[in-house]
């Protein structure tokens, strides 16, 4: 066997990831807001993309045609006529006239304040107990102790370091740091610096004047017994009557567990859905929503100046054709993307048209393979355009991944969806007896008489995805 070098011709196909398909695949998958700062990136990275502004430049206006001074139409001369009309709105003749004082215009010259000035902050946990700490003018070495209590506080407003900590970190003595711990338990919100739960309920109870022998040594105690709602055992231990105990968890259910709650710093996150599904006439609209999303096109003065061939040096007309070209892709690219969000929501409205007509109980199983077959795209198209993407629906704000879920087989007719199983025990548990809660084995009993078979594991695990607490601690007395 002769081992030699030959050259061959030979014909395959493989696929290859161009530029514009990398950014098209990029912006497909990226949420509302990682769009809008990716187009502002551009917008100042890239001079051949600019936003379309809606307003009419001297340039678009139409040119007037010049005329001589013969031709120029003669203007009506302005008269006062003299006559006052007879129907004369005397009203707001009076509202818009009869000023109750002065008006003074003032120059923005002049030191006045920002508005900026007047936008409110919202105050922070440890400003409100640093500022309440320095009232009770201390000295160096408590303000030193009180700054670390403070700074070690978490959210809740707990304290998450020992007194040994304290001690070793302030270089002062067990005692003191003792002391200014009850200063500062003292403050507002009430119960603030408590080392552990029942510590801030006693305090609480104490500063609301509901000491109580049999209220301290359930918290102090039974906390265990409390959380369970195992009240017979408190009874038992305590040796009281349950009619006394329920009073007391009453008193107890009235108070804060978590004081720094107020203060949280966690800002709400809205929503800003990408399509909208409208009901009109009996059948459903789905509109895109570009509700501040920036019209882009290609600046037309980088176009002219390589279209035309003018002088511009071969570096700069080689950056000038990257730019235009990167332009033009991302234009294309936002335009693909609004289209498939378009075609999948299109897709699932056809399979789940029962729950946009009559809600969350309808949802069918369904999944991306579905709608990449009724669409003719790949099932990571699919995955990709649902990830982060919301719909405004008759029914909520949904993601569209949502739509999207397993099935649970029934004993006869066609599979349901988890999601719908979820919400049948939700209303299961909103119309059950709060003094009579059901058990997890009586809800899996209870959806068996609708056809839906599924284990009590599953129906713990869901409720549990719920948010919801088991049987026990949902009994109310």
């Amino acid at each position: 066997m002769v081992i030699e070098l030959r050259q061959q011709l030979k014909l395959t196909q493989q696929l290859i990831m161009t530029p514009q398909l990398q950014m098209a695949i990029k912006l497909l998958q990226l949420s509302r807001l990682e769009l809008m700062d990716k187009i502002s990136q551009e917008l100042e990275e890239n001079p051949a993309l600019e936003e379309v502004q809606d307003v009419i430049t001297s340039e678009e206006q139409p040119e007037k045609p010049e005329t001589s001074a013969e031709e120029a139409p003669s203007e009506k001369e302005v008269t006062i006529e003299e006559k006052i009309p007879d129907e004369i709105d005397w009203s707001n003749y009076l509202d818009e006239y009869n000023s109750p004082g002065r008006v003074n215009f003032e120059s923005e010259g002049k030191d006045s304040p920002r508005f900026d000035a007047f936008i409110s902050k919202k105050e922070s946990l440890t400003d409100h107990l640093l500022w309440q700490f320095l009232m009770t003018f201390p000295s160096a070495e408590e303000e030193r102790i009180g700054s670390l209590i403070i700074g070690n506080l978490n959210k809740d407003g707990y304290l998450d370091a020992t007194l040994e900590y304290i001690v070793e970190n302030s270089g002062c003595e067990l005692e003191t740091v003792e002391n200014v711990l009850a200063i500062l338990q003292t403050f507002d919100p009430i119960g603030i610096c408590s080392r552990d739960l029942g510590e801030c309920l006693l305090i609480q109870a104490k500063h609301l004047g509901l000491e109580d022998d049999l209220l301290t040594e359930i918290i102090t105690d039974h906390l265990a017994h409390l959380e369970n709602k195992n009240y017979k055992a408190i009874c038992r231990a305590l040796k009281v009557r349950l009619e006394d105990v329920i009073a007391v968890v009453n008193v107890i259910k009235s108070l804060e567990p978590r004081p720094g709650r107020q203060f949280s710093e966690e800002e709400p996150q809205y929503i800003t859905p990408d399509i909208h599904v409208y009901k009109s006439e009996g059948d459903f609209i789905i509109v895109l929503n570009d509700d501040g999303m920036p019209k882009l096109r290609v600046n037309q003065f980088y176009k002219k100046a390589i279209s035309k061939g003018e002088t511009v040096s071969e570096d700069t007309k080689e950056y000038l054709q990257e730019k235009l070209r990167s332009a033009a892709w991302l234009i294309r690219s936002i335009h693909q993307r609004q289209k498939t969000i378009y075609k999948v929501m299109e897709s699932i409205l056809k399979f789940q048209r029962a729950f946009f007509e009559h809600g969350i109980t309808q949802l069918k199983p369904m999944v991306l393979r579905d709608v990449a077959e009724d669409i003719s795209m790949h099932e990571s198209t699919i995955s990709r355009v649902t990830t982060n993407k919301y719909a405004y629906t008759p029914q909520g704000i949904f993601e569209l991944k949502y739509f999207f879920n397993s099935s649970i087989k029934r004993v006869h007719g066609e599979a349901i969806a988890s999601a719908s199983v979820q919400e049948k025990i939700k209303k299961i548990i909103e119309n059950e007896n709060p003094q009579k809660p059901y058990s997890d084995s009586k809800m899996a009993e209870m959806l068996k008489t609708e056809n839906i078979n599924i284990a009590r594991r599953t129906v713990a695990k869901y409720r549990e995805m719920l948010g919801v607490l088991s049987s026990n601690k949902r009994k109310q007395l």
